[in-house]
């Protein structure tokens, strides 16, 4: 391996000793701030090692993984999110009375599968990085084990995560059997030259991947676990989950398709449309039935991720630039709505503060946490000077570039539909509560890292909506050519 390849391993290098580093420490001593500080620590070297890597790339590193200017954005999407996380945690756990620490050493080996999947270039690092991000969520979501919700939610996600899994393995299996090949591109050259029945089994093949792969970005009809898991599992985890995790699958989806040359397919692209507009109007309507926040944001993130199937099957040669705007607005929005749940549930020893109820008359005790969580309903509903309207709008262009009307007109019903719910939760934070709720966050809230953390997040949801263009020229530099 040359001095290149390792400096372009930096963010994998970084988070694998961190893994160990927070593992020793917790063997030697278990101290919940010194734990949380080495994982933060280990994240932002990892962040730093991106940059560096940034600059050495492109490199092949082995047959299995590749690091470019695309894969240097993702996994610095990803390091971003963990670090959110992570902080979030520190706060979050605070209040619990179990072992704290493992919840650090679980995220940092998720974080090191997302790193490994966002520059995946083969099906063997793609498998191998999927449950390394997959099989750490299976003890983070039932991490609260006196919670009955939570154990639920985690034994839920591992049998079907389990299913999802076996069906990516066996479509894998297939694609090989016919082409003999595992590299994204190698593939793409071979699939051209199949024909009669084995072209068949390459498609059945393709499907299976495709369930597998709808199944861990929430995408209907494959989305039933989605509402129970992001109910059941920790607040901070629950953001993890609807952000980095998809975030890495979506970015090795866009990878194998571009180096695949999958667009060339017309029926592939069909049915993508068709899972898109399933997903915008189920997570939509649904979502209206709910007054469960974690259960609204579970339905909520089903539809965005049908408006990004939307970017993702019309942009064509522009899929990166669309696709990775939209991911950075999501995220960031996300990350604030689920940091204010955190933020209200750390200080107690019950279920955490989920319902629409508990945030009622919350303006009137903590006007400027409200302030956050109104600004994060606001951009996911797509309402301008907002970053969810930039993520939006790259969607809506999109489709108006390849007159895609059908997509078109779910993107905007579902938006409308979408505005309703949004206004129906924000509501609640403005009316008087008949008597003062147990859930409310801490008044010096905003002194610790956790708090720092979502008024950050809140700033940057604001500036990208208000000016974008830095992020946009970022995005532009580091696609997919």
């Amino acid at each position: 391996m040359t001095r290149s390849q390792l400096l372009a391993m930096l963010p994998i290098l970084f988070t694998s000793a961190t893994v160990i580093w927070v593992m020793t420490a917790i063997a030697i001593k278990r101290h919940h701030w010194w734990n949380a500080t080495f994982s933060v620590v280990g994240l932002n070297l990892a962040l730093i090692g991106c940059v560096i890597a940034y600059f050495v790339s492109p490199q092949i590193v082995t047959p299995l993984l590749v690091v470019d200017s695309y894969s240097c954005f993702y996994m610095a999407l990803v390091l971003a999110t963990g670090l959110a996380t992570a902080t979030l945690s520190h706060a979050y756990m605070e209040g619990y009375d179990g072992n704290k620490e493992e919840v650090y050493l679980l995220l940092n080996l998720s974080v090191l599968g997302g790193l490994v999947l966002v520059c995946a270039r083969h099906f063997a690092s793609f498998f191998i990085g999927l449950e390394l991000l997959s099989v750490p969520l299976y003890g983070l979501i039932g991490y609260l084990v006196k919670e009955r919700r939570s154990l639920e939610a985690s034994m839920k996600y591992l049998v079907l995560s389990a299913a999802a899994s076996a069906f990516i393995l066996f479509g894998m299996a297939l694609i090989y059997s016919q082409t003999g090949a595992l590299s994204f591109t190698d593939i793409g050259a071979r699939v051209a030259a199949v024909t009669g029945s084995s072209y068949t089994v390459v498609v059945v093949g393709g499907a299976m991947i495709l369930v597998g792969l709808g199944f861990k970005l929430s995408l209907a009809p494959f989305h039933l676990w989605t509402p129970d898991v992001y109910e059941g599992a920790p607040a901070p985890v629950a953001a993890y989950l609807a952000t980095a995790s998809k975030v890495a699958v979506f970015a090795v989806l866009l990878r194998y398709f571009i180096e695949a040359k999958a667009y060339q397919y017309d029926l592939l692209l069909d049915v993508l449309a068709a899972l898109a507009i399933i997903s915008i109007v189920v997570g939509n309507v649904l979502a209206l039935l709910q007054d469960n926040l974690k259960r609204l944001l579970a339905y909520s993130s089903i539809a965005h991720f049908g408006y990004l199937l939307v970017a993702f099957v019309s942009a064509g040669s522009l899929a990166s630039e669309a696709v990775g705007v939209y991911l950075l607005t999501y995220v960031v929005t996300t990350l604030a709505a689920f940091g204010v749940v955190t933020l209200m549930s750390s200080p107690y020893k019950s279920h955490d503060a989920d319902t629409l109820w508990d945030y009622r008359g919350l303006f009137w005790r903590r006007p400027y946490l409200t302030a956050i969580l109104t600004v994060a309903l606001i951009s996911l509903a797509g309402i301008p000077m907002t970053a969810g309207f930039i993520g939006k709008f790259y969607a809506i262009t999109a489709g108006v570039e390849k007159r895609q009307w059908l997509l078109l007109a779910a993107i905007v019903a579902g938006s409308a539909v979408g505005l309703f719910y949004y206004l129906r939760a924000m509501v609640q934070l403005y009316l008087r509560a008949p008597w003062v709720r147990k859930y409310s966050a801490p008044l010096d809230w905003a002194s610790g890292t956790g708090g720092a953390m979502v008024v950050a997040l809140m700033v940057l949801m604001i500036v990208l909506g208000v000016y974008p263009q830095p992020f946009i020229s970022a995005i532009q530099a580091a696609g997919l050519h």
